[in-house]
C-alpha cells in the first residue's frame, strides 16, 4: 500500500495536449482483468465487445469554465479562482493561486460584475468565498470563465465543448469526466442498437477525483467529497441488470464511484443523491461494476489506484508500459482503455 507502487515513468511527449478532431479515434486497449491479456483497436470498435443486455453508465455532468482571473482590490494583484464546489446560496469553495495572499476578509474583483470576499481559509489551499454579483450568477461565470484545463496541459483550447462530452447536462464539475469525451452521439446511438441500455448518473467533479496523493501510506489518504445523484429510473435498470446477471460496464472512474457509493451503502441501486469521498484501491471489492471505460491515469494518483483494484496492479502498470511502446495518448485528452 506504499503510494510509491503505484509510480510509473512517462515522457511528457506521451501527454496529450489537444484532443482529436474525432472524438471516437483515439486508440483503444481492451484489457482483460483476470488475465492481462491485450488487444488494440479503435475507441469506435468498441461497439463489438458490448452484447444484448449490457448496461453502461456514463456520467452527464457539465464542466463549469471554472476559472476566474481576478485582481484583489487592495493591491491590484493577479489572483486565479477555481471554483471547486457550491455549498449554499453563493458560497463556494475553491482553489486560489496564489493562495498565501489572501486573508480572511480580502475581495478579489474579476469585473464589473462579479467580485467575491474570502470567508474561510481551509486545508489543501482550500478556500470559502461569498460571491457577490449583479446579474445571473451562471450567465456571468460562463461569461467570463475559462475551461479549468489540467496544469500538464499547455495547449490553448480552440473549442471549449471539446472539454465536455456530448451528453453532458448538469452543470457543476471543476473538471471532465474524461473517459466520456471519446463519445459521439452516433457512436452511443449504434451501442444502442445493439441491445445496450445506456443510462446517467451525476458526480460534480471536484477536488477529491484530481487531488494528488501527499501521503506514504495511502490508506491514510483522504478523500474530498463529491455530490452524486441516481434517479429512480436508473436505480430500477442496474437492479434489473444485477438480478438477470448482466453486465454493468462504467464510463469513467467518477461514473464509477457514484455506483460503488450507492452500491456499498444500501445493499442495491436506489433513488439517491449526497456527497461521495470513497476511496477505491487494491483490496476494494467491487459491488457494481463489471467492467470500467477509463482513460491512461497521472503516476501515483488516486485513479490509477482505483484501475489497479478492478484487475491487477501489475495488469495495469504492465499495460501502461505496453502503452508506451505503441504510443498511446495519456491523460485527459488522450486514448482509452477498456477493462472488461
Amino acid at each position: 500500500m506504499n503510494i510509491n507502487d503505484y509510480d510509473y515513468e512517462l515522457d511528457e511527449k506521451y501527454i496529450a495536449q489537444t484532443p482529436l478532431n474525432n472524438r471516437c479515434e483515439s486508440k483503444l486497449m481492451v484489457l482483460n482483468k483476470e488475465t492481462g491479456d491485450i488487444e488494440h483497436t479503435k475507441f469506435f470498435d468498441i461497439k463489438k465487445y458490448f452484447k444484448k443486455g449490457d448496461v453502461l453508465v456514463l456520467n452527464n455532468t457539465k464542466v463549469l469554465p471554472a476559472r476566474l482571473m481576478g485582481k484583489k482590490s487592495e493591491t491590484d494583484a493577479n489572483i486565479e479562482v477555481l471554483l471547486l464546489k457550491n455549498i449554499e446560496g453563493d458560497i463556494w469553495e475553491c482553489l486560489a493561486r496564489p493562495g498565501k495572499r489572501l486573508h480572511i476578509g480580502t475581495e478579489v474583483i474579476f469585473n464589473e460584475k462579479l467580485k467575491c470576499i474570502v470567508k474561510e481559509k481551509l486545508e489543501d489551499g482550500i478556500i470559502r468565498v461569498e460571491f457577490i454579483y449583479d446579474g445571473i450568477f451562471l450567465e456571468i461565470i460562463e461569461e467570463i470563465g475559462l475551461m479549468p484545463l489540467p496544469p500538464y496541459i499547455h495547449e490553448s483550447l480552440e473549442e471549449q465543448n471539446r472539454y465536455q462530452t456530448v451528453y453532458a447536462k448538469y452543470i457543476g464539475s471543476a473538471a471532465a469526466p474524461t473517459a466520456g469525451l471519446h463519445f459521439t452521439n452516433d457512436l452511443l446511438d449504434e451501442i444502442k442498437d445493439i441491445g445496450v441500455t445506456i443510462c446517467y448518473v451525476t458526480l460534480h467533479v471536484g477536488l477529491g477525483t484530481f487531488r494528488p496523493v501527499e501521503v506514504d501510506n495511502i490508506k491514510e489518504h483522504h478523500m474530498h467529497s463529491e455530490y452524486y445523484e441516481m434517479t429512480n429510473e436508473v436505480a430500477n435498470i442496474l437492479n434489473q441488470a444485477k438480478e438477470e446477471h448482466r453486465n454493468i460496464y462504467a464510463v469513467g472512474t467518477t461514473s464509477t464511484r457514484v455506483l460503488e457509493t450507492v452500491a456499498s451503502k444500501y445493499g442495491k441501486f436506489q433513488e439517491c443523491s449526497g456527497n461521495t469521498d470513497i476511496f477505491i484501491y487494491p483490496g476494494y471489492k467491487f459491488l457494481a461494476i463489471n467492467g470500467l471505460i477509463t482513460n491512461f491515469h497521472l503516476p501515483k494518483s488516486t485513479l490509477l489506484m482505483l484501475v489497479s483494484a478492478l484487475s491487477k496492479r501489475e495488469f495495469i502498470l504492465n499495460a501502461y508500459e505496453v502503452a508506451k511502446e505503441n504510443n498511446y495518448r495519456f491523460f485527459s485528452f488522450g486514448d482509452a482503455m477498456f477493462i472488461k
